[in-house]
């Protein structure tokens, strides 16, 4: 097993009355993504700037490559990489020059950061691109600039927040793939996202939050098995549904979410079947997935 990378044990904060991290505990490796999930205040940002040194936490024990975590401690943000939500590049500077005010941010040498720019343009399938002014990027090459940028110094941990809402599915598979390469060089990854199809590819572990606790972590295929039925049978109507009864003879958990009926179980094929023998309905078999056990646990949709 990698070692820890961070440590979070008791973890709180509070704003006035208001609990927003409730006594958490959690553990990071090396080399591995994590990713948090949970609804629009449920904690996770809160939990990320904690990390990085942005808010002081209240309570409990956070460490960071095992050193304490003191707020705008200069020695935990040199070791990490940083891909905010919101693209804060310098519009009226090109790719290259955003790469090179950044770099020396950190201090590095003019032969170093050629060197390193070089190579995380080609890491971003930006080598093309280094004169381009930055306002007249796409979003998703804008995304993978701000990507870049955070490996300007080589950090131990990135850390990403949502790093592809707003991206179209092409731009967003692009990231994904550079991710993904990313982790195998060993960097360790730590990932809030809207998107279950991205927590599940890259995540090795998540953790789920809703109103500031923890309701459970683990591997998505682990999270998956221990919520949520294997099959889903998503059943929709061009005219609504009244009410569940018209499907209550149905075997399996019904669950209605929006203008659609799910059916959780088991070998549901026949019930697909019995389904489609009546008029006016529509339905899908899949199997189970990390939003089902999103919708079970928290009871929200994943909204972005």
């Amino acid at each position: 097993m990698q070692p820890t990378i961070i440590f979070a044990s008791r973890l709180a904060k509070r704003y006035g009355e208001r609990v927003v991290v409730d006594a958490i505990d959690f553990e990071v490796r090396r080399g591995e993504c994590f990713g948090f999930l949970g609804p629009n205040g449920a904690g996770k940002s809160t939990t990320m700037r904690m990390i990085v040194g942005m808010t002081p936490r209240d309570s409990g024990r956070l460490e960071v490559l095992g050193r304490d975590v003191v707020p705008e401690d200069p020695w935990i943000a040199q070791q990490l990489g940083i891909v905010p939500q919101e693209n804060n590049l310098d519009p009226d500077l090109a790719v290259r020059e955003n790469l090179e005010i950044y770099g020396r941010y950190f201090g590095l040498t003019a032969e170093l950061r050629r060197e390193r720019i070089d190579q995380l343009l080609e890491f971003a399938q930006l080598s093309d691109r280094g004169a381009t002014p930055v306002r007249i990027l796409s979003g998703g090459m804008m995304r993978r600039l701000v990507i870049a940028r955070a490996l300007i110094a080589q950090p131990k941990m990135v850390i990403l927040d949502e790093p592809t809402t707003g991206l179209d599915p092409q731009a967003r598979h692009l990231i994904w793939q550079r991710l993904a390469k990313l982790k195998e060089s060993g960097v360790t990854l730590l990932l809030t996202t809207h998107y279950m199809e991205e927590a599940a590819r890259l995540c090795d572990r998540l953790l789920i939050l809703n109103n500031g606790r923890i309701l459970d972590q683990g591997s998505p295929e682990e999270l998956i098995a221990r919520h949520v039925e294997p099959e889903v049978l998503e059943i929709w109507s061009r005219t609504g549904f009244s009410s569940l009864e018209v499907f209550g003879d149905l075997p399996g958990r019904l669950e209605r979410v929006g203008d659609s009926l799910y059916v959780h179980g088991d070998r549901l094929e026949p019930v697909r079947q019995r389904v489609l023998e009546r008029s006016g309905y529509s339905c899908l078999l899949r199997p189970a997935n990390l939003e089902d056990v999103f919708l079970r646990l928290t009871g929200h949709e994943l909204k972005e």
